[in-house]
């Protein structure tokens, strides 16, 4: 199965990702955040950063989980070439925790591909179906 496609749109990056389950869906969907701005096989997984996140629903799950991977990224100068996650239903929504796989941003070292300034909820869609999960989002250019 495909982790994540770049789908066709006019000024921004269009991507959906894809898993067996939540968890591994939203795993590539961060891949695919990263795979934006920088060539992801050029990132050797050397380090883990942790990640808790919170949200009353799935979608601002979602919101929050690619925001906070952006932030890690451009204002922490970390990249991730693999996530390893586990989503949990609780009293006040939905959790994430869990690990980005990689290391620090070193601009001869890794190819950088286009600036990201922001993940929206604009074409934001989840789509769970008997083990077959796809997330689709869009990155503000």
């Amino acid at each position: 199965m495909k982790r994540y496609t770049f789908l066709e749109h006019t000024a921004d990056a269009l991507i959906e990702a894809y898993g067996t389950n939540l968890d591994e869906a939203f795993e590539n969907a961060a891949r695919g955040l990263v795979d934006t701005m920088i060539d992801i096989k050029t990132i050797e997984e050397k380090n883990e950063e942790k990640f808790v996140v919170y949200a009353r629903d799935l979608m601002g799950l979602l919101y929050n989980w690619l925001e906070l991977v952006l932030v890690k990224v451009t204002m922490n100068g970390l990249v991730f070439s693999s996530f390893n996650v586990k989503i949990r239903k609780n009293s006040r929504g939905f959790e994430i925790k869990g690990v980005g796989i990689g290391e620090t941003l070193n601009l001869k070292k890794h190819k950088p591909k286009t600036e990201a300034k922001a993940v929206t909820y604009h074409m934001m869609r989840i789509n769970d179906k008997k083990g077959k999960v796809s997330v689709r989002f869009l990155i503000d250019l």
